[in-house]
């Protein structure tokens, strides 16, 4: 679950991470007060959920009572667009009024979770305020990293790890060593999975203060965390993801035409994969889960035809708990009550699939029944071009 800047800092407070004074505002009107109360100059912040906001004209630099008044009825209702929210944006219809710093440097710090090797990892650089992805390609040698064990915690090592790694000044240390702590608790306690500082900076006065904050929770602990529920903000997620998630289905939508409905999460992502291989693009990841009810594959069904992109379905079951013979009446019956007129892709294994072969052909519907997972595949790849 993303969430926005000023969410993000709401929660490094509660840890007591030092970030700048600042409020969240809905309306030129209340940019101007939030101002005069912080004293000039600002920064006024787009609040997105992405990042790039400064390249696309959503941060700026107020100095005057003047300027807050332009920059935020400039960017208050404009269409941002970033390397990370497509070509089709993001609307702005909240902005956080910041007080400015004198900032002596600007450094990167962040907590994400490394699947290598299952642990936290902490990366910290040198070039602060710059995409951690292009320093990674360009100059990877800059990203100091250093794992961090949950059950043990943080410890010194750690910290003197990043800060010298990165060329930090001896008189900042201890300050930084804190910082880096209570970032990795917040991370932990809440169930994070991203906290990114970028830029992280060291004031004249050598403070460290996150002048950006970026963190994403895993709404799989959201259960833990009820206060968390109120920060989901659905206006700027996929409808149909949210559609998704009030059936329990595990989708995300994506930019090809093969709509895919599968069970299990490694076998969706297999059959993504495969249909990549043969020249198609998937238009979605969709878990229908092990239980593949005929509710749940209706519900599938529905999500999946409210998708333009959507030219052919491939339905690609692997029957273990679930049997064949109930998902293809299922795939059946959703198909009547939607009227789909799409070209259907079907490959059932496992489980009764015999059975399901029949009740697919006694159908009287015109399914393409596929032999293997590649034939599926490129029957499907073939479909969506408008093949036979």
């Amino acid at each position: 679950m993303k969430i926005h800047e000023y969410q993000a800092k709401q929660l490094l407070l509660k840890y007591g991470v030092p970030v700048p004074e600042g409020r969240m505002v809905e309306s030129v009107e209340a940019a101007e007060v939030a101002a005069g109360e912080l004293g000039l100059p600002v920064i006024v912040k787009a609040q997105i959920h992405a990042g790039g906001r400064g390249k696309g004209g959503g941060v700026k630099l107020a100095r005057t009572a003047e300027d807050v008044k332009a920059h935020a009825e400039a960017i208050l209702g404009m269409t941002l667009i970033t390397h990370q929210t497509g070509p089709e944006g993001r609307l702005v219809k909240k902005l956080l009024v910041e007080e400015g710093l004198d900032i002596r440097q600007e450094l990167y710090l962040g907590v994400v979770l490394d699947r290598a090797t299952s642990l936290p990892m902490l990366l910290c650089s040198s070039e602060g305020g710059v995409e951690i992805e292009k320093v990674a390609a360009e100059t990877p040698g800059r990203i100091v990293k250093a794992a961090v064990d949950p059950s043990v915690g943080l410890l010194p090592f750690h910290v003197r790890k990043l800060a010298f790694g990165i060329g930090l000044d001896r008189k900042v240390h201890k300050e930084f060593g804190q910082f880096v702590a209570k970032l990795v608790k917040l991370y932990l306690d809440e169930d994070a999975s991203l906290v990114e500082i970028n830029p992280l900076v060291i004031t004249g006065e050598g403070k460290v203060v996150a002048l950006d904050a970026k963190i994403n929770l895993d709404d799989n602990g959201l259960f833990r965390h009820p206060d968390q529920a109120g920060m989901r903000y659905l206006d700027e997620e996929e409808p149909l993801e949210i559609a998704a998630s009030k059936h329990d289905l595990n989708y995300i939508k994506l930019d090809g035409s093969v709509g895919c409905m599968v069970n299990g999460a490694g076998l969706a992502m297999a059959t993504m994969d495969i249909i990549k291989y043969y020249g198609g693009e998937p238009a979605n990841f969709l878990d229908v889960g092990g239980g593949a009810s005929v509710d749940r594959v209706s519900a599938a069904f529905e999500i999946l035809m409210a998708d333009p992109g959507v030219k052919v379905v491939l339905i690609n079951i692997f029957g273990g708990i679930v049997r064949c013979d109930r998902v293809a009446a299922g795939v059946i019956e959703a198909h009547g009550k939607l009227g789909c007129k799409l070209p259907m892709v079907v490959r059932l294994e496992g489980t009764n699939s015999r059975e399901a072969g029949e009740v697919l052909a006694q159908s009287g519907i015109d399914f393409i029944v596929a032999q293997g997972l590649a034939d599926a595949a490129q029957k499907a790849v073939q479909a969506a071009a408008g093949g036979n």
